[in-house]
């Protein structure tokens, strides 16, 4: 492994998924402004993040549908028949 290329700066996250509301602490050098309150009652720098294996099909075995900002309905109202 080359020296000197990899950040010093790695602190606890804590990231949410935000399909399903699952959180799991970890570390990482990624910035936030948010911060939340985690199980251990410390706080800790919050990141959201649309999917993790909780929520992805292939970790859970089954088909969910992820909306993530009304995709899904921007797309019916926009090619919907006009009566």
């Amino acid at each position: 492994m080359k020296q000197g290329i990899h950040p010093e700066s790695y602190r606890f996250v804590v990231f949410k998924d935000m399909s399903n509301g699952h959180t799991f602490l970890s570390r990482s050098t990624a910035n936030t402004k948010e911060t939340i309150q985690f199980e251990d009652g410390k706080e800790y720098p919050l990141i959201k993040i649309e999917i993790s294996n909780t929520s992805h099909p292939f970790y859970t075995g089954k088909n969910m549908l992820v909306d993530t900002a009304g995709r899904i309905d921007k797309f019916k109202k926009r090619y919907a028949k006009k009566d």
